[in-house]
């Protein structure tokens, strides 16, 4: 068993081709082929079932590229992390970033990274939480921007800040003549939603206090972004929740439509998380203060935590 198995392994995995993941690892297909099959035979375990079109792994197969992805993963941070040990923030870092989180966050602070630390390449990958859950603990992504907390084992949070959420209403609504929103003064029948999958959507019904099958039986239309949600507010009415952060493009007649919740106010906690073996320190500090000094507003520490999971 070797290195360059297990890097066979998943680039079949990835590919569902055998030919296709030999020409991505620059190698024939006889060769790659005959490496996977004597890791089988070493093992005693079928990771592919060669019949089917395309190739899909064995059950005993998904576990064992589950292993060998975090595995690789490891061996691809030791190298960076040896600079990192004489003081050198380099190599690379593969950062997951949630929908609701990207149009706002990366470009406050994408460019102070890239400045900071030029020998650090980062690759981006905007997923839903689910999805970063995955691909942190399988070794697939380094470090995720996201809403915590998680309640997932093996993965570590590093909180960033407390982010508000703010009301946004058409103008002509009577919600306008409050001061502050109190959350009860919300009509879900006039809210607009994201789609599921985002963890924000799940925070929302939770501040309003709807289950999953209230929002099927009163919304007809799920969003796919904050920036749809605004939009949809603006031309045809009725209301939606968006971050603070939303507020760094919006228009100035657009800010006249945000409303602000009574304390104590409903926030999203933001952390950096990564899984529980990352042992890149310097990394996580330069993200946490790179961020801490990009941020437009305060951290609201004393607003109410939403919960993502209902």
């Amino acid at each position: 068993m070797n290195l360059q198995q297990l890097e066979y392994i998943v680039a079949v995995d990835t590919h569902r081709h055998f030919a296709k993941a030999a020409e991505n690892c620059f190698v024939t297909q006889p060769t790659l082929s005959m490496m996977i099959k004597k890791f089988e035979e070493d093992t005693g375990v079928i990771i592919f079932d060669r019949g089917t079109h395309p190739i899909t792994p064995s059950r005993e197969g998904i576990e064992i590229i589950k292993m060998a992805r975090f595995i690789l993963s490891q061996v691809r941070q030791l190298e960076s992390y040896t600079k990192e040990l004489k003081g050198e923030i380099a190599g690379t870092l593969r950062l997951g970033i949630i929908p609701t989180l990207a149009p706002y966050l990366l470009p406050l602070i994408i460019r102070p990274l890239s400045i900071n630390y030029p020998n650090l390449h980062i690759y981006l990958k905007e997923l839903v939480t689910t999805d970063i859950i995955q691909q942190l603990k399988t070794g697939d992504l380094d470090a995720a921007l996201l809403a915590t907390p998680l309640h997932e084992s093996m993965l570590n949070e590093h909180h960033l800040f407390n982010e508000e959420f703010l009301a946004y209403a058409a103008t002509k609504d009577a919600l306008h003549k409050n001061k502050l929103l109190l959350p009860n003064q919300i009509d879900p029948a006039k809210l607009w939603l994201l789609e599921e999958g985002h963890c924000l959507r799940t925070q929302v019904l939770n501040l309003c206090e709807l289950k999953k099958s209230d929002a099927g039986e009163r919304f007809h239309y799920e969003a796919g972004s904050i920036e749809t949600l605004i939009n949809l507010v603006d031309k045809y009415e009725g209301i939606t929740i968006i971050p603070e952060l939303a507020l760094l493009n919006m228009k100035p007649h657009q800010k006249a439509k945000v409303l602000r919740f009574a304390p104590p106010a409903p926030v999203r906690e933001i952390s950096l998380v990564t899984h529980e073996t990352y042992p890149r320190k310097a990394i996580i500090q330069a993200i946490k203060a790179e961020v801490a000094k990009a941020l437009p507003f305060k951290d609201h520490t004393s607003g109410k935590i939403l919960e993502i999971t209902n």
